[in-house]
């Protein structure tokens, strides 16, 4: 998913007839539409406000997009209707000029609208888009693990009725999204005002699009089978949304709903066959990971017990979140020289070492030597965890305790990972509340520790921007 599409995004949403425009990676969870409306693989719906009263439209939407030279062009096309006979047709054209600043590991866009065509009839009254005006500016914080991202949208649209009046919509809005392999969600939050000749009306639009994969275990029942079970990856999909409105001259005060979900993706994994693993309390955590393809043992034997080195650790949590790696240059004959003397670039997973090198995931023991064999402590995992999701920086000023009964012998590197691991739920101290930073961890150990970071990465980020987003502002 993450690793095969361009990182910008688009914010488009507005309530009734306003369209938003902010750019989104390609893979990423964004309402689809120009009005605060949702939609599944068949149908798109939303509600339109023009006439005074909420009116729900369903109906048909395509969406093409092309890129070049740092500049993305995306065109809307809708055509839909309302059990009343009502029609509406829209066709809209953003332009999206980004800039990526490598060197920051962010995005910056800015978004115009280039073309647009719209009409809504509604009884004998028809409404025709007659100026559109919209400036938008997002910022994308581009991290190994996941990307961040936020957006501030202005605007104005003018529609002129057959009847010679002028409405006037003025809209401003926000958004907040993230996009990893796990998961992505984006929810939106615009407020419009209506300027007519029969007065102001208001409406708030909250919309949020919500992608997960998940992993399930399926039992396989027969008695006479060469294994028992195994996981399958489901990718999910499902659309929310509000709108709140107070129309004086009209319906009044009010709140409708709209939502939508896609059909489940379903993808069978390999079935891991350990035999040293029954009744291990880290058995599950183990085959799921091996399920994914993270742990690549051709031994059927795990050896849980047995310490995880630094090595297996990294290039297991680049492949558990899919982290794109470097690629070797097709025509380059020779191997090339490894980053740390104690590396073997001819290795098949040295570029998931480099790759988490220079994105600051993983560092050497010193300037020169990685020690891929050396044990993997405990402050170390959480260094390489914390530094993926790209959440160091979300530790206090220094000076700062982290709440264990042995803070002091946390080490200054790991300190700031530690605490930010901490408040999320990644680590947790002993029966003693220490924390134990030099303790060396286990095999079953560092794939739990892997497992809380993807529930992470699919759970806790979706809570926080869709679930805290909608229902607790």
């Amino acid at each position: 998913m993450r690793t095969s599409f361009t990182k910008y995004f688009y914010l488009y949403i507005s309530t009734f007839l306003i369209s938003l425009f902010v750019s989104v990676p390609s893979a990423e969870a964004a309402p689809p539409d120009f009005n605060g409306g949702v939609h599944n693989e068949y149908e798109y719906e939303e509600y339109v406000f023009l006439s005074g009263a909420p009116v729900k439209f369903s109906g048909k939407m395509t969406v093409t997009e092309r890129e070049r030279n740092d500049q993305l062009t995306k065109t809307y096309r809708f055509t839909l209707t309302n059990s009343n006979g009502s029609k509406l047709s829209r066709s809209i054209v953003y332009v999206t000029d980004l800039e990526k600043r490598t060197d920051k590991g962010q995005t910056t866009t800015q978004t115009a609208v280039k073309s647009y065509s719209e009409k809504i009839t509604m009884g004998k009254v028809t409404y025709t888009l007659d100026d559109y005006q919209l400036s938008q500016g997002a910022i994308i914080d581009n991290r190994p693990a996941s990307d961040y991202y936020s957006g501030n949208v202005v605007g104005r649209k003018t529609y002129k009725t057959n009847t010679d009046e002028i409405i006037t919509i003025h809209f401003s809005g926000r958004n907040v999204g993230y996009e990893n392999f796990w998961g992505a969600t984006e929810t939106q939050f615009i407020d419009y005002e209506i300027v007519s000749n029969q007065g102001k009306a208001f409406i708030t639009s909250k919309v949020s699009d919500s992608k997960t994969k998940v992993l399930k275990y399926e039992p396989h029942d027969p008695s006479l089978s060469s294994f028992t079970g195994g996981h399958a990856l489901i990718s999910s999909q499902n659309m929310i949304g509000e709108y709140s409105y107070d129309i004086p001259y009209g319906s009044g005060t009010g709140t409708v709903h709209v939502n939508q979900e896609m059909v489940p993706v379903i993808e069978r994994l390999i079935v891991p066959k350990f035999r040293d693993l029954n009744g291990h309390w880290a058995k599950d955590n183990i085959e799921r990971l091996y399920s994914l393809g993270v742990f690549d043992e051709s031994s059927r034997f795990f050896s849980p017990n047995t310490p995880m080195n630094r090595y297996q650790f990294t290039v297991g949590v680049l492949k558990s979140a899919d982290i794109r790696v470097l690629e070797q240059p097709k025509n380059q004959r020779a191997p090339k020289k490894a980053i740390f003397a104690d590396l073997d670039p001819k290795d098949p997973d040295y570029l998931y070492i480099e790759s988490a090198y220079h994105k600051g995931v993983s560092k050497g023991v010193s300037a020169t030597k990685f020690m891929p064999e050396g044990p993997l402590t405990r402050a170390q995992a959480v260094a390489i965890l914390v530094r993926a999701l790209g959440l160091e920086n979300r530790a206090p000023t220094p000076g700062y305790q982290t709440g264990y009964a042995d803070n002091n012998s946390i080490p200054k590197w790991a300190k700031d990972s530690v605490y930010v691991a901490t408040e999320i739920g990644l680590v947790y101290g002993d029966g003693r509340n220490r924390f134990n930073p030099y303790q060396e961890m286990t095999r079953a150990e560092a794939s739990a520790m892997i497992i809380r970071f993807l529930n992470f990465l699919e759970k806790d980020l979706q809570q926080n921007y869709r679930d805290d987003m909608l229902f607790f502002q």
